[in-house]
């Protein structure tokens, strides 16, 4: 099912809106009864009070005439009953209606008290109030007065009143929703108008929004919209990179295999044939090294959050990569020397990109060692937060003024007479980089000969 931000939105401003206004509309109808209770309440011991002020005894007999206003005051449209009874001191019915529903508690000295029941099926409020009777030979007890009313006005009052408020509130809801929606829907347009320039960019268009005129809300969704898109076009940047990269590169190893070859093709006898291949064969070794090369330096400049990492033991994959180059050392008469740490070192990483790395690091330093020389790597831990490789040769050692630019792709330095595809390095920048790490160039010590000192961060515990 889909989701609406603006139905979303409007909800949260109507519900709790509602939730009040039901309140308010339960508050109103108790106000409403009060309020029609209250002018029940007077009308009714107003007109008790009326009939009481007319009893009085005349030659020991109790009279309650009972006055007209007593009973006009509940002149209304709705055609109410009004019931009546005036009781004397020994309880006997001197005025009214004798079937009129009795208070629950008898009250005096001039207490009155408003309860009630029913009356020939109506239901009916009434007050009950205590009059002392006064005689030419004193007080002579108290006379009962009760009146009563049916609630048809009554509850004609209270519906009103209770009516007119649920008016109010369902239009003050209805407004506000109204009011709600316009204001979301304005609200919501630089959101449609952001959806639209999105929708209406071409697929190589991958500049970044503008964030000049956007809300301080949607500034967020904005920027990493835009981080994404740098992202995008980094990645898309790496992809031309490395098809640019490969066909320069393969382009002249190519043409040589094709032409060695032909050598080959034509050579008059086998030891020129032979020659040819072998040839041929150094060619393939070398397109084989610059591709895997160029894979690893694509896959390394996808950055630190693509790479799948894993837990790995820094320094048994170095001692891993230091003995597959051994044999690489005898050929060259190159003492090669590995000094681990004691326990092991773990990082967070890609274990064939790190191993990439040790390897382009140790196999470099034996390229441009002569004959004769040390290659030593060491992995230590330091401080315990980072661990180092440091690489040393005796070798000719980079000067100052170079070391910058051997981390640039296909950068070789001159008058060296070694070959090769001027990527390791630029490869090992790229891997350490993505790792978080830090690589830096220094001589060694004691000279001549390179350092090379990678960090990385270790894994905690």
């Amino acid at each position: 099912m889909s989701r609406s931000l603006r139905r979303e939105l409007l909800g949260w401003l109507v519900l709790p809106l509602t939730a009040v206004v039901s309140y308010n509309v339960w508050n109103s109808y108790s106000d409403a009864r009060e309020t029609a209770d209250l002018l029940t309440d007077r009308t009714l011991i107003s007109s008790a009070r009326s009939i009481a002020e007319n009893i009085h005894e005349s030659d020991g007999v109790i009279q309650a005439p009972i006055p007209p206003s007593a009973l006009e005051m509940f002149a209304t449209d709705d055609r109410d009953h009004v019931i009546y009874r005036v009781n004397g001191p020994r309880g006997e019915l001197v005025a009214g209606y004798p079937d009129t529903l009795p208070p629950p508690e008898t009250p005096t000295n001039f207490r009155h008290i408003y309860f009630k029941g029913s009356y020939r099926g109506e239901a009916v409020r009434a007050v009950a109030l205590a009059q002392p009777v006064v005689s030419a030979t004193g007080k002579s007890g108290e006379a009962l007065v009760i009146v009563g009313q049916t609630l048809r006005s009554h509850d004609r009052l209270v519906n009103n009143l209770w009516l007119r408020a649920l008016r109010d509130e369902m239009l003050l809801v209805a407004v506000a929703g109204i009011l709600a929606l316009l204001g979301l829907r304005r609200g919501l347009t630089p959101l449609l108008r952001l959806r639209d320039e999105v929708r209406q960019r071409g697929p190589d268009t991958l500049e970044p929004l503008d964030t000049t005129d956007v809300q301080t809300e949607l500034r967020p969704l904005v920027t990493a919209l835009n981080e994404a898109l740098a992202q995008v076009q980094r990645q898309v940047a790496a992809q031309r990179r490395f098809v640019a990269n490969a066909a320069h590169q393969l382009r002249t190893p190519l043409a040589l295999l094709k032409a060695q070859v032909g050598v080959g093709l034509r050579a008059p006898d086998a030891p020129a044939a032979r020659e040819s291949l072998t040839a041929a064969g150094a060619t393939v070794e070398g397109m084989t090294r610059l591709s895997n090369q160029l894979l690893s330096l694509a896959r390394a400049e996808q950055g630190s959050a693509l790479l799948h990492r894993e837990k790995v033991d820094f320094n048994a994959l170095c001692r891993d990569a230091v003995e597959d180059l051994a044999i690489m050392a005898v050929e060259r008469g190159i003492d090669l020397g590995f000094d681990g740490a004691p326990a092991p070192l773990q990082v967070n990483g890609h274990p064939t990109l790190l191993r990439e790395m040790a390897t382009n690091l140790v196999e470099n330093a034996l390229r441009y060692t002569p004959k004769g020389g040390t290659v030593t790597a060491r992995v230590r831990a330091a401080g315990g937060s980072t661990v180092t490789l440091r690489v040393e040769d005796d070798g000719p050692g980079i000067p100052a003024d170079e070391r910058e630019k051997v981390f640039e792709r296909f950068y070789r330095r001159l008058g060296t007479g070694i070959e090769g595809t001027g990527l390791g390095l630029a490869v090992v920048k790229e891997i350490v980089s993505s790792h978080e790490g830090e690589i830096e160039l220094a001589d060694n010590a004691p000279p001549p000969g390179l350092l090379v000192k990678v960090t990385l961060p270790a894994l905690e515990a």
